[in-house]
């Protein structure tokens, strides 16, 4: 079997349709729905359609970070050198990939009870992209710290999205897969800590390349703490995940940057 896949060797069926993440982020008309605070909110006209991108975005996720945390089992041969890790690493991935596979299945359910089909919406492949680095402690963080992360915030505000629509399958669905991303992701702190903890160099190399993917996912005004943010910041599960509060703040001084990036570009594009 081939080790360290590239992006252009994830397989997918012809329900599947992809797209560049620039598009997403640099799409004018997105950007302006963020600006005017839609796309999320419940008493909105166009929620329920954007709920349903979002839950299959979810969906695609999922199978993205099933198939991530499997191929850094397989990839990375087991010892204490930088290109490789620890066995008990891969026991962890072996764990999340239990639970990611639980959360493809629970997605696929709950995209049908909110009426969305497999393929409905297009797939950007950033998450996989991200697992394929060959260094394992920028794997880590770029999957489980920044976009597990950004799952933490996108489970919490659907979440909420199902409690003020009194939708309880919703609701209770992504409670339950909130519990695992904040597992998730301090797995991915914790491993960060102690795979750099001798070589402050590499772990800042790895921390930039976590801000650059946090950066991406903000996707111009999606994550942020304004009422304009459809998707908000959860500082609380942050913290239980392993993050600093040096570390929230940073990242929602990326979140403002991100959104003010994209809202210049959309000007220019008009």
């Amino acid at each position: 079997m081939k080790r360290m896949l590239t992006v252009d060797d994830l397989a997918r069926d012809e329900r599947f349709q992809r797209i560049r993440i620039e598009e997403v982020v640099f799409d004018p008309r997105r950007s302006s729905r963020l600006r005017q605070g839609s796309a999320f909110k419940p008493t909105d006209p166009d929620s329920p359609d954007a709920a349903r991108g979002l839950m299959h975005a979810i969906f695609v996720g999922e199978i993205q970070a099933l198939e991530g945390a499997g191929r850094t089992c397989y990839d990375f041969d087991t010892g204490t050198g930088r290109e490789e890790v620890p066995f008990q690493l891969k026991l962890d991935m072996a764990r999340q990939c239990w639970d990611e596979s639980r959360h493809v299945e629970i997605s696929v359910k709950l995209s049908e009870h909110m009426g969305t089909e497999i393929g409905e919406f297009s797939e950007q492949t950033m998450l996989f992209e991200a697992a394929c680095n060959a260094d394992p402690v920028l794997r880590l963080t770029g999957v489980n710290r920044a976009l597990e992360g950004l799952a933490i915030d996108v489970f919490n505000s659907m979440r909420d999205f199902g409690a003020a629509n009194q939708d309880p399958v919703l609701y209770f669905c992504e409670d339950w897969m909130l519990a695992d991303e904040v597992t998730h992701v301090k797995m991915g702190s914790d491993w960060l800590r102690r795979l750099t903890e001798k070589d402050k160099e590499r772990q800042q190399a790895a921390l930039d390349f976590q801000r650059t993917v946090d950066k991406l996912f903000s996707f111009g005004g999606f994550r942020g703490e304004s009422d304009d943010n459809p998707v908000h910041l959860a500082r609380k599960f942050r913290r239980l995940a392993g993050f600093t509060e040096e570390e929230i703040t940073e990242l929602v001084d990326v979140a403002a940057e991100a959104q003010a990036e994209a809202e210049a570009m959309s000007a220019m594009q008009q």
